[in-house]
């Protein structure tokens, strides 16, 4: 038996020697493959039957949960996980020399194989264990500003980024002095990545497109790979190409995208990636920060405590070697073991099965949206559902507005019918200014929804449209 030192970082220990019975729940839920999608079928009622709270009521009506941008439902395997973890392994990780604590250390670090795997990461020594996509972002902005920039320099984000890619940067921006600059946005809710003559009316002048905003000053691009307002899909294999024709570092955010379809960090040749597991059918609390090697070596720690660190004395300190030089203090590692599970649930499966199914919903909502007067949709119109799948411009996400009914009144009142839907500027101020708007309803969907309702959210809306 081998124990976890600080000073080695194994990938897995023991081969689950003794655990067999700790792993055997996850497996009568989570299969290889999904008993429901076999054959090319997608037995929505199947799946639906893996998330409890689905067949709950709100109101006397049947919950309608269309808020899966925000946060998603957990599957039964997910939850049983972690209960069977605090009931039976539950010991502090990587220092202890006895048997609970060999086995939580086992499922832990066998969860970052599962997500190395899930992204196609190189090494597991690139996967680094966060809180979420906020904490994630938040690390590489304080540690790659105080190793890699000065006054003056600067970080390129977009118009349609989440708070967190902007706020993150802005306090950089305080403290340091660096500069940020965004990618605007066409009037369809794509980015002007190309040269744009005279992109829209009111902006005046043009874009001369992303290499021409790039700048011998710019050190760090760092962009949403789906929008979280208007379900864009951003190119980010274009992005990242530009970007390192410059010698500039990309940073992915991935809380839009990991949960919808297959993301290879490899392939896209992005230098961090970030993803929260909450979105993903996970517990809250735990995110992923993938860094390419080379780039998290040269980066300094985040926060300091125990874990990260090699040696303390009086006079200095050296730190853990990867990834725990970024993971300081106690991890979740209950919530690292429900990632895994969720991530082998997802897998059972199968993102072709999910995109296809998530498309045909996002389609059917756009389609059926249309016919509502004075509704507007905001981002693009057509998510190009192709066969094959092809590439997307839109994924599972529809905001819009329905005349001049307040989007606070419109969320509201559907919930009255068991309606969950997202109401506000959701956390993207900076893109509300761009749409001249206050803030949009958001319909976002997951692989447990159906297109009954869609119909039963288009009926509430015209219901509530009657009472204006």
């Amino acid at each position: 038996m081998q124990i976890y030192k600080r000073k080695v970082f194994f990938r897995i220990s023991l081969p689950l020697l003794f655990s067999s019975h700790i792993l055997s729940f996850s497996q009568e839920k989570c299969l290889p493959l999904h008993p429901k999608v076999k054959k090319g079928m997608y037995d929505i009622n199947k799946i639906r039957e893996d998330f409890p709270i689905l067949s709950r009521e709100v109101y006397g009506k049947p919950l309608v949960y269309l808020d899966n941008a925000a946060t998603t439902q957990k599957p039964l395997c997910v939850l049983d996980a972690m209960r069977d973890e605090y009931l039976n392994v539950n010991a502090n990780v990587h220092r202890g020399v006895h048997y609970l604590s060999q086995q939580a250390t086992d499922l832990h670090e066998a969860a970052r194989e599962k997500v190395r795997e899930f992204i196609n990461a190189k090494k597991i020594e690139e996967i680094v264990f966060t809180r979420g996509t906020t904490e994630a972002i938040n690390l590489v902005a304080s540690s790659f500003c105080e190793s890699q920039m000065q006054e003056g320099d600067e970080v390129i984000v977009t118009e349609m980024e989440h708070h967190s890619n902007i706020v993150s940067w802005q306090l950089q921006a305080m403290k340091r002095g660096i500069i940020v600059k965004h990618i605007p946005i066409k009037d369809d809710g794509t980015l002007m990545i190309h040269p744009t003559p005279n992109p829209s009316p009111d902006r005046g002048g043009e874009f001369s497109g992303l290499e021409d905003f790039i700048t011998h000053r710019t050190k760090l691009i760092s962009v949403a790979h789906v929008s979280n307002v208007l379900g864009t899909v951003n190119p980010v294999d274009v992005i990242v190409k530009i970007a390192h024709e410059h010698g500039i570092p990309v940073l992915v955010d991935g809380a839009q995208s990991a949960p919808h379809f297959k993301v290879d960090v490899q392939a896209m040749d992005c230098d961090f990636f970030a993803f929260s597991g909450h979105k993903m059918y996970g517990p809250t609390g735990i995110g992923v920060l993938y860094g390419k090697e080379e780039w998290l070596e040269k980066l300094p720690p985040y926060q300091g405590g125990g874990e990260m660190i090699d040696k303390v004395t009086w006079e200095k300190t050296t730190f853990e070697r990867l990834p725990f030089k970024f993971e300081a203090g106690t991890p979740d590692y209950v919530a690292t073991h429900g990632l895994a599970k969720a991530i082998e649930y997802i897998d059972s499966i199968g993102f072709e099965a999910i995109q296809q199914h998530e498309q045909e919903l996002t389609c059917y909502c756009m389609e059926q949206l249309q016919s509502i007067d004075g509704i507007k949709i905001y981002g693009p119109q057509v998510p190009l559902l192709q066969e094959g799948l092809g590439e997307v411009s839109k994924d599972a996400v529809v905001s819009f507005n329905v005349g001049n009914i307040h989007h606070l009144d419109m969320g509201t009142l559907l919930d009255r019918l068991g309606i969950a839907v997202r109401t506000g500027h959701h956390c993207a101020q900076p893109l509300m200014d761009r749409l001249g708007i206050s803030g949009t309803v958001r319909a976002s969907f997951a692989l447990y929804n159906t297109k009954e309702e869609i119909d039963t959210l288009v009926a509430g809306i015209r219901r509530v449209a009657q009472m204006f």
